[in-house]
């Protein structure tokens, strides 16, 4: 089948319209979600011993609202989420739209293996992958191709999958947004600093400039999912706040790329989610242990509302985060 991959130029016109200084202003209402749930499905911790899955350095979730399931991210081993599934009876079949938050092995390493197991029930399982634009340049670390996608976008194709690259907030389904390449507002430096990206002019720093989330306008508040978060947690919950919706943030999920940072760093964030607002914080992958910990207190959390993500976890909107006993 020939390869989809389309730029949505013309996005951020349908949906809103810049203005100086003020950001995105709102042609219409927003719809808004009115059940929502959030289901861990790889990330480093597994939460007990009778706890289903196991952990990797790597992040996926599954993004339940109204009817409607996206996976977001696939983890980086190929068998991870396939197994993690598995034993928690999850079914990926019915599931025709992944989003991926960026360029990372450890974020696109199950895709093909998930298209390749699911295929055979469903043709649409898993074929529509909606990325944000920029996520194909090429990347090197050690001289070799650092990026997950592409040694694997020709298979995945010649599997019937499609890539769609949006470079401006695109509304998947009522209520929900792929943010696109969120701005650098605030000078938050959430990447490693070997790799570089390959362009036209000659290679530059590898500061994951197509690192998006998802943000869902509940009728809570937002509920913002990031994979690895790597153009900072505040310069994505600020750019959710203005391109969809003014509102509160109910929930920070996913991976924010903490784990590193300092305590003047981690002062500055702590801060910044209390002024934001955040209700509920559930930190995967490359947060860090002890950042969650520290923002929970910095913000003023309990430990039911900011929590350790591990396999299994999950945010509901209405109910909050469950999590295995070792998470919390």
């Amino acid at each position: 089948m020939i390869s989809i991959t389309r730029r949505f130029r013309a996005a951020v016109i349908a949906v809103a319209i810049l203005i100086p200084h003020s950001g995105f202003a709102q042609i219409a209402p927003r719809a808004r979600v009115t059940k929502l749930k959030v289901t861990v499905l790889s990330t480093m911790l597994v939460g007990d011993s009778g706890a289903n899955g196991v952990g990797e350095w790597g992040f996926a979730a599954l993004l339940e609202v109204d009817g409607r399931r996206i996976l977001i991210d696939t983890g980086a081993r190929p068998e991870t989420v396939l197994r993690n599934v598995e034993e928690m009876r999850v079914d990926l079949s019915t599931v025709t739209e992944v989003v991926l938050t960026h360029n990372h092995a450890d974020h696109t390493g199950g895709l093909l293996a998930l298209r390749r197991a699911f295929l055979a029930k469903s043709p649409a399982a898993l074929s529509r992958v909606h990325v944000p634009a920029g996520i194909f340049t090429s990347r090197l670390a050690g001289g070799r191709e650092a990026g997950g996608l592409l040694p694997i976008k020709a298979a995945f194709e010649q599997l019937g999958g499609t890539f769609i690259e949006h470079e401006a907030p695109f509304e998947l389904v009522p209520g929900v947004w792929l943010l696109g390449p969120v701005p650098r507002v605030h000078p938050e430096r959430n990447w490693s600093t070997t790799g570089q990206l390959q362009l036209p002019a000659g290679p530059v720093e590898d500061n994951v400039p197509e690192d998006t989330a998802i943000a869902v306008n509940t009728r809570n508040g937002l509920v913002v999912i990031s994979g690895c978060g790597h153009a900072g947690i505040i310069n994505t919950l600020e750019y959710a706040q203005k391109a969809i919706a003014d509102v509160p943030i109910e929930a920070a999920i996913g991976g924010f790329h903490l784990f590193a940072a300092s305590d003047e760093v981690l002062g500055w964030t702590g801060g910044r989610l209390k002024a934001l607002g955040v209700r509920n914080l559930l930190g995967a992958h490359c947060t860090g242990i002890e950042a969650v910990f520290r923002l929970r207190e910095l913000i003023g959390l309990a430990r039911r509302t900011a929590v350790v993500a591990a396999v299994g976890s999950s945010f509901t909107l209405g109910s909050g985060i469950v999590s295995p006993p070792l998470a919390r």
